[in-house]
């Protein structure tokens, strides 16, 4: 959904880094495409805090003319210590903060967050304080080495782990196996690569598709649309 109206910056608690406060304003009745990402996020709408689990495929969003949205963007792997459960059971799924929580407990963040100055403040003071524990360093690595390029068998060798151990891990801590993750973080790095204007063969060459058919390919199936549309 991001447009005119979409603000974003990095959270500002220790405990959330690399995370995002992102703030969106529908300026029309549309529906929005939400591209997987690899994240998690905790989402204010102006009377609910909803949960979106990590998508393997673009989520479409309808959203009224005016309607604004506050989010809280997790860092991949960071989602499940907040909300106490495994990330897979969230893969593809929107559902009320309260369907994971104690409902009387979440009446209360809900009245709280909705009386705040800052939503997006008050979204990180809220995960902040649900945080179960730091994040384990090879959530970040494993990231890192899937968005680097490198395979799964050598990923999980760097990190002294099976390829079965890693996919294990993996679907509790991003939603989805290795494999899965690295397809949604080349995605990732490839629109980057448009965004910033470089032409549609360079940027698969340089995101590490096998030619510009095979990026057309994968942006097709995880989004939904061909480049063009996504990227006009």
């Amino acid at each position: 959904m991001a447009d005119g109206g979409y603000r974003e910056r990095p959270a500002r608690h220790a405990g959330l880094a690399g995370g995002v406060v992102w703030d969106v304003t529908a300026p029309t009745d549309r529906v929005g495409r939400v591209l997987p990402d690899g994240c998690m996020d905790l989402i204010w709408d102006g009377a609910r805090l909803l949960v979106a689990g990590p998508d393997t495929r673009a989520h479409l969003v309808t959203s009224p003319a005016g309607a604004r949205y506050t989010g809280l963007r997790f860092a991949p792997g960071v989602g499940p210590l907040v909300y106490g459960l495994p990330a897979n059971e969230l893969t593809d799924l929107r559902v009320g903060l309260d369907e994971l929580w104690p409902a009387r407990f979440v009446r209360r963040l809900t009245e709280r967050v909705a009386g705040a100055d800052s939503a997006g403040v008050a979204l990180e003071e809220l995960a902040a304080a649900r945080l179960s524990a730091a994040p384990e360093p090879w959530r970040a690595r494993a990231v890192a080495a899937l968005a680097a390029g490198r395979g799964v068998a050598e990923t999980a060798g760097e990190l002294g782990l099976s390829e079965r151990q890693l996919r294990r891990r993996g679907l509790a801590a991003f939603g989805y196996g290795p494999k899965t993750l690295a397809r949604v973080l080349r995605l990732q790095r490839a629109l980057r690569l448009t965004d910033a204007g470089t032409p549609p063969a360079t940027a698969a060459f340089l995101a590490g598709y096998a030619d510009q058919a095979h990026l057309a390919r994968e942006v097709r199936e995880l989004t939904g649309v061909s480049l063009t549309r996504l990227r006009p």
